[in-house]
């Protein structure tokens, strides 16, 4: 780190503050839910690029990393590691930091095109239940998007233009199938002029390296020589992630808990806390996935809204989510 970029990360006014006081901050506000150990990755970072971690300039990805070992039925195992990945935000700044960068183009977007898909929907069945059943689905989107960056080259302004395919870029529901996945159904056009933007910016400014934002590889599979990474379209990692059945376990745990105080229903307050809390049942879990499938929302979107997967809804926190369905762009 040069002397440069020390008096700037020194400058900034949130890397006075106290290293746990700032991990608490970041934690409840920009990296819900995020480890202390990954936090202080991005302060790390930060430090080294003198950037502002209240910019939020990295993103905290959670990935399957492939060990190159096999369990017991022969299959490949896989283990969770955090990993620091910048975000468009990031290239900008690098950019702008040259007093080279000379603006950029407005996105330009091809023909629309049409594709269609199976989608796998709920609906109410003869004798009452709910029954899942796969319709054919479409989605609209426009072919390619084009970026040019410019850069200020000797004395002269050079323009770098990126194209980049739809088909190419987009990020499906999940591994197998050709579904875009919420994001990629709501925003084509967004989604699609950020990543050409991140490549037109990559091929005016070499010097960033080929690393991909976190914004490109939302949702997707990494293939690498000697690894697989299963990029999921949950950004920010939940602490200590626990089963439903565990989750249960250990609120059965809790209600067996002998208490004198009373709660206003006349139960034991730790006993009703307890039931207040426990997870959600299986019947009412299908509900909610019913739900959010309807509402066009992720389990990636309940994270970032309310800070827990759905293995951390409970009885508590059912109706909050629910309502929050009716008008998810609230």
């Amino acid at each position: 780190m040069n002397a440069l970029t020390q008096r700037e990360s020194t400058a900034l006014p949130s890397m006075q503050v106290d290293e746990k006081e700032l991990i608490d901050v970041l934690r409840n506000s920009l990296y819900p839910g995020a480890q202390d150990a990954s936090i202080k990755l991005v302060l790390s970072y930060c430090k080294a690029a003198g950037l502002d971690p209240m910019q939020k300039p990295v993103h905290i990805v959670p990935m399957k990393v492939s060990t190159g070992e096999r369990d017991e039925r022969g299959w490949d195992k896989k283990e969770n590691r955090d990993v620091i990945m910048p975000g468009i935000g990031l290239y900008r700044t690098q950019a702008a930091r040259t007093s080279q960068y000379a603006g950029v183009t407005e996105p330009e977007f091809g023909p629309m095109k049409t594709m269609q898909y199976i989608e796998t929907t709920w609906e109410d069945g003869h004798d009452g239940r709910r029954q899942k059943r796969q319709v054919s689905a479409e989605v609209e989107y426009p072919e390619w998007c084009r970026v040019t960056v410019k850069r200020v080259v000797g004395d002269q302004v050079r323009e770098f233009t990126a194209r980049e395919y739809w088909m190419e870029n987009y990020a499906t529901k999940s591994a197998g199938s050709q579904e875009p996945n919420a994001m990629w159904k709501r925003r084509p056009f967004g989604q699609l002029a950020k990543c050409t933007e991140a490549q037109a910016l990559r091929k005016a400014f070499p010097e960033f390296g080929a690393q991909a934002t976190a914004d490109e590889l939302e949702g997707k599979q990494l293939d690498d020589d000697t690894m697989t990474i299963d990029m999921p379209t949950t950004k920010p990692p939940v602490e200590s992630p626990k089963s439903r059945s565990e989750k249960k376990a250990a609120a059965a745990d809790v209600t067996d808990v002998p208490s004198t105080e009373k709660a206003a229903d006349g139960k034991p307050a730790a006993q009703a806390d307890a039931v207040a809390a426990k997870p959600i049942s299986d019947s009412a879990l299908r509900v909610l996935k019913t739900k959010m499938e309807n509402a066009g929302v992720s389990e990636a979107e309940i994270v970032k809204k309310f800070g827990f997967d759905l293995d951390g809804v409970t009885t508590a926190n059912y109706n909050s989510i629910t309502d929050w369905l009716k008008d998810p762009m609230q």
